[in-house]
C-alpha cells in the first residue's frame, strides 16, 4: 500500500492483542450503601475493565462526564499502585478501557484525564485514535506544586496535565465558570459620565475593562481605516480584522462604547462593562493556577481526614475537580471515575448534586472511598468544597461487587457453567450475554428479559423437551419470539416453530468473551491491595444451589430476587 494512504498512529507492543472481557452481572452488597435507598449513585469494588464491560449495557451513551487520573508510570513504587510499567505495557493497560469509556461517553459529554509528562504524549497521540483528533479541546496545565522541588536532578515539575476530549466537539461546549472577585478586578476603568439613555440624560455606567476589538475571521467589510482622535491612522494587525463592520463601529462611538487610550492615540478597544456581565459566567483558560484549584499539598490534607494511618499516596484536590465538573456538566448529569483512588471524584460530584459512579479495584475501596462518602452524605465533612458549595449532606450511595465469572473449568477441564450461580443469576447474565434487558414477568415465567417489546429471552439449567416448546408455543401471543438458552434439548425442539429458537449452554458462549478471569490489572503491573484477614468476606445471595423443577413442565414459581443491576 502507497504510503500516503496508511492513517497515522501510535503502534506499540501488543496493541493488536483483542481483550474480550466477560460481560458480568453488578451485585449490590446492602451492608455497605449508604444513605437514601432510592439513589443511582454507585461505589464499584471490581477490576474496572470488567466493572466498564459490566456498566456497558446500560450506560452506553449516557456519561455527561469523565474524569479519570489513572497511574503515570513514573518509575515510582506507590502503596496502592504499581507504577513502574513500561510504555508498551502501561498503553495496553489503558487500551481497553479507553475505549470502553468512549462507548460510555455521552455525544455532549466529554473525559478529562490527569496524567505527567512521562506519559503524556503518548496518550495524547493514541487518544487521537479513539476519541479523534478534531474532537481533542485543550491540554490543561494544572500546577501542582506552589514550591519548586529543590532536589530535583534536573528541573522542578511543577505541573500535571489534563488531556480534555469531546464526544463530538461540534456539538459539545463548556460552561462557564462563577465569576469571582480576581475576575472582576481587572474591571478599573471608569467615566463620570458614559452614556445617554432613551430620555437623553446623562449617566455613568460604572468601571469597564478595554476589551480587544479585532478577530482572526477576516471579513473584506472589517478592514476598513480607522482614524483616531489624536489623527493618526491605524488598520488591524495582519491577519486579522475589526470585530465590527464600519457602521456598527460608529454606532459604538456615538454610545461612548469605544476607547483610544488616555491620549486618544491607540488602537480602538471596546469598553467591557463590569455592570453588564452580572449573571455572565467566565471562559476557562488552559492554565489552572494552584491558587484557584488547590495543589498536592491541599489534597493529602483533604484525605488525611478520613484515613490518616494510610493515605493515599496521590489524590487530587477537591477544587481541581470541581473546576473539571463545573466546567463539564449540569445538575444530575452523570460523571464517572474508573480509577476512583480515593474517592476525590465522587465525593466533589455529590456535593455538587450530580450523580456519580465510581469505580475502583484495590482495598482502599474499603478503607478510603468508602467511609468518604459515607461522612459526605452524612454531611459531617465539611473538607475541600463543602463550605464553598454550602454541602449539608443528602443523598446515598449503592456499593456493588462483581458476581463471579459465569463459566469454568471442571476437573476435565470442561466448560461448565458456575456452581454458584442460582437460577436468577444465571437467567440475569444469560440476558447480558445475549444482548437482552434482563427484566422478570411476574406473571409468566419463561419471559425472564427482552430485546424488543416481542422479543424474549429465557435461560435455564433444565432439558427442554418438546413438550415444553409445544407448551411455550402456546402461551406466545402471534407476534412474539423467544429465545432459550439452555444445558440441554431433546431432538427435534428447534423444528418446533421458527418463533422458538433454542441455544445450548455453554456452547453459545464459547469464544465470545474470556471467561474465569477475574483480574485484568495485575497482568500489567497494577497490584490489588490484599484483603483484611480478619474481616469475613461479602458473600452475595446468589451463593445457593438451583432447586430444579420437572423438566417436563416449566414452573410457575420465581426466584428470589437479589439487588442485580443490569
Amino acid at each position: 500500500m502507497n504510503s500516503k494512504y496508511k492513517k497515522l498512529e501510535l503502534c506499540w507492543p501488543g496493541k493488536d492483542i483483542e481483550v474480550k472481557p466477560e460481560p458480568r452481572v453488578l451485585i449490590e452488597d446492602p451492608e455497605k450503601s449508604y444513605g437514601e435507598s432510592d439513589t443511582e449513585n454507585m461505589l464499584i469494588h471490581a477490576d474496572n475493565l470488567l466493572a466498564l464491560k459490566a456498566l456497558e449495557q446500560n450506560f452506553i451513551g449516557k456519561i455527561k462526564c469523565i474524569y479519570i487520573d489513572p497511574p503515570y508510570n513514573t518509575g515510582n513504587a506507590f502503596e496502592h499502585y504499581d507504577d513502574g510499567l513500561e510504555h508498551s505495557t502501561w498503553l495496553n493497560l489503558m487500551k481497553p478501557r479507553l475505549e470502553l469509556l468512549y462507548k460510555l461517553l455521552a455525544n455532549d459529554g466529554s473525559i478529562w484525564i490527569s496524567i505527567d509528562d512521562d506519559e503524556s504524549h503518548y496518550l495524547k497521540v493514541f487518544c487521537d485514535e479513539i476519541f479523534g483528533r478534531k474532537n481533542f479541546v485543550t491540554n490543561v496545565i494544572w500546577e501542582k506544586k506552589s514550591s519548586p522541588q529543590n532536589d530535583a536532578k534536573w528541573i522542578s515539575d511543577n505541573h500535571d496535565h489534563i488531556l480534555v476530549y469531546a464526544k463530538n466537539k461540534d456539538i459539545w461546549r463548556p460552561y462557564k465558570l462563577e465569576r469571582t472577585d480576581a475576575h472582576n478586578s481587572i474591571y478599573c476603568n471608569s467615566d463620570e459620565f458614559d452614556g445617554v439613555d432613551s430620555t437623553g440624560k446623562i449617566y455613568g455606567r460604572g468601571p469597564w475593562f478595554p476589551g480587544d476589538m479585532t478577530v482572526k475571521t477576516i471579513s473584506d467589510k472589517a478592514l476598513y481605516a480607522i482614524t483616531t482622535p489624536s489623527g493618526r491612522i491605524v488598520h488591524p494587525a495582519k491577519g486579522r480584522a475589526w470585530v465590527y463592520f464600519e457602521d456598527r463601529f460608529n454606532e459604538l462611538i456615538r454610545d461612548n462604547r469605544i476607547t483610544f487610550g488616555k491620549e486618544g492615540n491607540n488602537k480602538p478597544c471596546i469598553k467591557r462593562f463590569l455592570s453588564e456581565l452580572e449573571g455572565k459566567g467566565v471562559v476557562s483558560k488552559s492554565i489552572w493556577p494552584y491558587k484557584e484549584v488547590g495543589e498536592n499539598r491541599n489534597a493529602r490534607q483533604e484525605v488525611m481526614k478520613f484515613n490518616d494511618d494510610e493515605p493515599f499516596a496521590t489524590p487530587k484536590p477537591e477544587g481541581l475537580i470541581q473546576r473539571v465538573i463545573q466546567l463539564s456538566t449540569n445538575v444530575g448529569d452523570i460523571v464517572l471515575d474508573s480509577f476512583l483512588g480515593s474517592g476525590t471524584t465522587t465525593a466533589v460530584a455529590h456535593k455538587m448534586g450530580r450523580r456519580w459512579i465510581g469505580i475502583e479495584l484495590g482495598e482502599h475501596c474499603n478503607t478510603h472511598c468508602l467511609p468518604r462518602l459515607k461522612v459526605v452524605c452524612d454531611g459531617t465533612d465539611q473538607g475541600g468544597i463543602s463550605k464553598i458549595v454550602e454541602w449539608k449532606g443528602g443523598g446515598g450511595f449503592k456499593f456493588y461487587e462483581l458476581a463471579p465469572s459465569l463459566l469454568n473449568k471442571d476437573k476435565y477441564n470442561q466448560w461448565v457453567i458456575n456452581p454458584n450461580y442460582n437460577a436468577q443469576l444465571l437467567a440475569a447474565a444469560m440476558a447480558r450475554h445475549e444482548g437482552f434487558t434482563y427484566c422478570p414477568s411476574e406473571s409468566v415465567v419463561w419471559k425472564q428479559g427482552y430485546a424488543t417489546e416481542n422479543h424474549f429471552i429465557f435461560t435455564t439449567t433444565n432439558t427442554i423437551t418438546p413438550d415444553v416448546v409445544e407448551q411455550i408455543l402456546s402461551e406466545l401471543k402471534p407476534d412474539e419470539s423467544l429465545r432459550i438458552c439452555c444445558t440441554a434439548f431433546l431432538e427435534g425442539c428447534n423444528d418446533i416453530s421458527p418463533r422458538i429458537e433454542i441455544k445450548k449452554i455453554p456452547a453459545v458462549l464459547l469464544g465470545k468473551c474470556e471467561f474465569g478471569k477475574e483480574d485484568y490489572c495485575t497482568d500489567n503491573g497494577i497490584i490489588n491491595m490484599p484483603a483484611d484477614p480478619d474481616k469475613p468476606a461479602f458473600t452475595p445471595s446468589y451463593v445457593k444451589p438451583e432447586v430444579k423443577p420437572s423438566p417436563a413442565k416449566i414452573s410457575k414459581s420465581q426466584p428470589t430476587q437479589t439487588n442485580l443491576l443490569f
